[in-house]
């Protein structure tokens, strides 16, 4: 077992009011490798300028992070059956609805990972989709939430 950690630290700010409910949500994440990003709610369900339209927000993290652990267990499968990819790229999306109590979630994901190979060994389309299908029952992330994960490979 591994721990990961994240910091995330969100500060008023010199002479800023808090209790008026207009206080800015920019803030940052920072992790154990010493990457640290800017983040902040989302422009989508908080206006402007309380949110920070070029910060990440938690959704497209969350969408971000799915498709990431994807990606890293098909490259790693890829490389195991000696296919020399030269281009991954995922234009994943996100529905957000009720789910069954009723609450707001982010109810599905959906993947949209296009490959390009090089060389003598070329998978087919088949090879890559049940490489994709295997990424998917491998990625712990998938594995660790409620959303509707899907995968529909692009070419």
């Amino acid at each position: 077992m591994s721990e990961h950690i994240a910091q995330v630290t969100w500060l008023r700010g010199p002479n800023k009011v808090f209790v008026d409910n207009q206080y800015s949500q920019g803030h940052q994440w920072q992790f154990d490798g010493g990457a640290v990003v800017a983040a902040s709610s989302s422009p989508s369900f908080v206006p402007l300028p309380m949110s920070v339209e070029n910060n990440v927000d938690p959704e497209e993290a969350f969408v971000a992070t799915l498709s990431s652990c994807h990606m890293l267990f098909f490259l790693s499968l890829a490389a195991k059956h000696r296919w020399t990819l030269d281009l991954y790229a995922d234009n994943a999306t996100r529905l957000m609805a009720e789910d069954d109590e009723g609450r707001l979630a982010m109810t599905q994901v959906t993947l949209y990972p296009g490959t390009h190979f090089s060389g003598k060994r070329l998978p087919t389309r088949g090879d890559t989709d049940h490489i994709h299908h295997q990424a998917h029952d491998l990625c712990f992330i998938a594995n660790s939430v409620k959303t509707v994960v899907t995968v529909e490979p692009v070419f």
